[in-house]
């Protein structure tokens, strides 16, 4: 029911999830990242703990492998409709995908992301996720996480139709640089987070300096914002 990936850019130190679903409100269970530490995706039957409790394994010290190892272990007989996902502060992955996760499943490591997916409607949806985000080094990391999605769906998707979507990336802040969602559409929700990044992008900084130096943010003209 949902392919996603998890990231970091090695250039900036970000850290981000994107993902896409059949269920409503995907990111809003599945997305987990901490400045700093790392992220974590936690889909198929959904248990919403382990992405805060891998976090805090990771900010503990725990590398990602060994994160994910101990989710699995402490999951226990719950681990086989668990698929979970690592990305640490050093650019380590790690998954595991339960033995009872949906239809086609599986996930792939890549250098400085992780694809997973499960309900999957072909085998090129997560090489393509991964050779997206690989694509273009240069671009900021939600770029990069939109062009993994595009490419998820490009390459089949989910084996029906998906109708929720999100982004989540962290910086340097405790609070998230871009925390995007699209809970839910009748079609087209990647193209609706498209939408969303496109508009938040270019003055996600400046909201940054709005909360660090309020004296130096500048003016969007709304009403009572001279």
């Amino acid at each position: 029911m949902t392919f996603s990936i998890v990231a970091r850019c090695a250039r900036t130190g970000q850290f981000g999830v994107a993902l896409s679903s059949s269920s409503p409100a995907v990111a809003a269970r599945c997305a987990h990242a901490r400045a700093g530490v790392g992220a974590v995706a936690s889909q198929n039957v959904t248990d919403p703990r382990l992405g805060p409790r891998g976090l805090d394994l990771m900010a503990a010290g725990t590398d990602a492998p060994a994160a994910i190892a101990a989710l699995e272990a402490e999951a226990g007989a719950h681990a086989p409709w668990r698929q979970v996902t690592a990305i640490d502060a050093q650019g380590r992955v790690a998954a595991f995908s339960g033995t009872r996760a949906l239809g086609r499943n599986g996930h792939l490591l890549g250098t400085d992301a992780v694809a997973a997916g499960n309900m999957l409607a072909s085998d090129a949806v997560l090489p393509s996720m991964l050779a997206a985000f690989a694509a273009s080094p240069e671009a900021p990391l939600g770029e990069r996480l939109l062009f993994a999605l595009e490419a998820a769906l490009a390459a089949g998707g989910e084996e029906g139709p998906v109708h929720s979507a999100g982004m989540l990336v962290v910086d340097k802040q405790a609070w998230p640089l871009a925390d995007l969602r699209v809970d839910w559409a009748e079609k087209a929700p990647i193209a609706r987070l498209r939408e969303l990044w496109t508009l938040w992008q270019p003055q996600m900084h400046d909201y940054v300096t709005r909360a660090l130096h309020p004296d130096a943010a500048p003016s969007y003209g709304v009403p009572g914002d001279p």
